[in-house]
């Protein structure tokens, strides 16, 4: 081979012709690009708040006041505040357990309330439901007896029933709903915000059925488990008596969970305790009461107020406005009898409602007859 065919250049391979060009599209057009998948259009699905506690008849024996048996109330009194005051985009899921005896009115008192759109955590016992005796001196001081009553839930119940949950109030109505091992369990499973009244677990029961106030050794452990826990005045001694150490009970609870602790005063408003960052030792603010609280039937007000102070809380609002709305709801339950009839009063004040039909004492009943009473009561006559 010769040097000057070594060096010529290798011929290149000839380039494919070029794709031709549909007929159908013009020399300057494109072929579309396939659409994005549409998002869906229209609200987002409504977060869920579970609401934990326990339905029970009451009848209720005031000073100046006639008997008023079968009335709706425990938690039933929370729900209805939670229905007035709960803000847009929530929807209420009931984790409550009902005796057989009184499951099917039961049902019917919760369908009531518009927020409780879902129903399917309601659970039937073989026991009786909770009915309790009140029974108030005219200082204002009552007396409670417990029939009947339902189990409280398990921590294996506790880890099916909150995973699709965004919060949850619980409230102690008999203070058997958890004990402290669902408690703890509960700490360690709930991702939302989780509030508790811890209520009925300073009230021991006796054999007769009589309720009395008992010391809590535990009650800084339970206060632990929640963010947001909830006593009256009397519940509050006996917690922070329930210290054994030299930390204060309120202390201990905000090394857990608990980042504030709302005590109600009745007549004389709400205490907040919280313990900011840095601060070690729990700081102390009062909240005014919205109006004179002397009169009325206070049987439910310490319900209504934490389900309306919780409300707020997940609105956004700061502690102190949401312990001012609270104290306003509560007042209003003032002037009720019952649950039933305290949701009535709420609907009525609110803009633009749909005037609700007016509940007696009994509403629950008024296709039933009489409710079952728990045991049989001869008449009573008003006393002065």
């Amino acid at each position: 081979m010769t040097r000057e065919a070594a060096a010529a250049p290798a011929e290149r391979p000839a380039c494919p012709a070029p794709l031709e060009r549909p007929a159908s599209l013009a020399p300057t057009e494109r072929p579309a690009c396939p659409a994005p998948p549409k998002r869906p259009v229209g609200p987002a699905p409504p977060k869920r708040l579970g609401v934990l506690g326990t339905l029970v008849l009451d009848t209720v024996d005031r000073p100046g006041h006639a008997l008023a048996p079968g009335l709706w109330g425990g938690i039933a009194y929370s729900l209805a505040a939670f229905d007035h005051v709960l803000p847009p985009g929530w929807t209420i899921v009931p984790l409550v357990k009902l005796g057989a005896d009184l499951a099917e009115p039961g049902r019917r008192c919760l369908r009531t309330l518009s927020c409780s759109a879902d129903l399917s955590r309601i659970r039937v016992m073989g026991e009786r439901n909770n009915q309790v005796e009140l029974r108030y001196s005219s200082s204002g001081r009552r007396t409670e007896r417990l029939h009947g009553g339902v189990p409280g839930w398990s921590g294996e119940e506790i880890a099916r029933l909150l995973p699709p949950l965004d919060a949850l109030y619980v409230n102690f109505i008999s203070g058997m709903e958890l004990d402290l091992e669902a408690a703890r369990r509960l700490r360690r499973v709930a991702a939302g915000p989780v509030y508790a009244d811890l209520h009925s677990l300073f009230l021991g029961v006796e054999s007769d059925g009589r309720r009395s106030p008992r010391a809590l050794p535990e009650a800084a452990d339970f206060a632990a488990c929640f963010d947001f826990v909830q006593m009256n005045e009397d519940e509050f001694a006996l917690f922070q008596s329930s210290s054994g150490s030299g930390v204060s009970a309120a202390a201990h609870a905000m090394r857990g969970r608990a980042k504030l602790l709302a005590v109600t005063r009745g007549p004389g408003g709400a205490d907040l305790v919280q313990a900011p960052d840095g601060i070690a030792t729990p700081e102390t603010t009062r909240v005014p009461p919205a109006r004179s609280c002397q009169d009325g039937d206070p049987t439910g007000c310490g319900d209504a107020w934490g389900a309306a102070f919780f409300a707020r809380l997940l609105d956004g609002a700061p502690p102190s406005h949401a312990a001012a709305d609270a104290n306003a709801v509560a007042a209003a339950n003032l002037d009720c009898s019952g649950a039933l009839a305290f949701r009535a009063a709420l609907a009525r004040r609110r803009p633009g409602a749909t005037r609700p039909p007016r509940l007696d004492a009994s509403a629950a009943w008024v296709a039933d007859g009489p409710p079952p009473a728990a045991e049989p009561a001869p008449p009573r006559e008003v006393r002065p």
